[in-house]
């Protein structure tokens, strides 16, 4: 069983493009990604303490989600960048929240399928960086990235298989995937993961 879909436009060549030509600025941003991935997989610790099943797993990503941004903030380091002040708001995020249902097991799905749909799409682009980027050992850290990005997008759709009709499930994460790509046109160029 495929437990996540691919995503359903790829990334321009510009988009890369924004991202080698200015990397540091993208490094800042994913570390801040990395951040609110922990943070938001602790967020449904802290909402649905009753999703026993899936509480391990979530720990687990958020861990790791951790361990992320702490690997890009070595990088950070080394290249004498410091963290921004603040964190942006994520308008790529944020739209995808927009649509999500309000009614809480609704909201809970699609919660889960849009970690999904965020993860998969954070697969595609870090392996675009592992294939472009000149620096042997950028790329081979991206490499890892892409994967565990990839696995992250699975999880998230077990989790959600735990508790939800499997048609309902892929129904609703093709119709995500739809969404996503229509957001993802109308994001502005710039060298960020969203």
């Amino acid at each position: 069983m495929q437990y996540r879909l691919d995503v359903g436009k790829p990334s321009s060549p510009e988009w890369l493009q924004a991202v080698l030509e200015d990397f540091d600025e993208f490094l800042k941003d994913h570390a801040d990604c990395e951040r609110k991935a922990s943070s938001m997989a602790m967020s449904f610790v802290a909402k649905y303490p009753d999703r026993k099943e899936i509480l391990p797993e979530l720990i687990d990503t958020a861990v790791e989600e951790l361990e992320h941004f702490r690997m890009v903030y070595t990088l950070l380091a080394e290249r004498r960048v410091a963290l921004p002040k603040q964190m942006k708001q994520d308008a790529y995020v944020k739209a995808l929240i927009n649509r999500a249902h309000s009614g809480r097991n609704e909201r809970f799905m699609d919660r889960l399928l849009i970690a999904s749909v965020v993860e998969t799409r954070g697969a595609e682009r870090f392996r675009l960086i592992a294939e472009n980027i000149m620096s042997p050992s950028l790329q081979k850290f991206y490499k890892e990235l892409w994967t565990s990005e990839a696995k992250h997008g699975e999880v998230f759709v077990r989790m959600a298989l735990q508790y939800f009709d499997e048609n309902m499930v892929y129904s609703r994460l093709k119709w995500w995937m739809e969404q996503e790509s229509a957001i993802v046109e109308k994001l502005p160029i710039q060298p960020a993961l969203h």
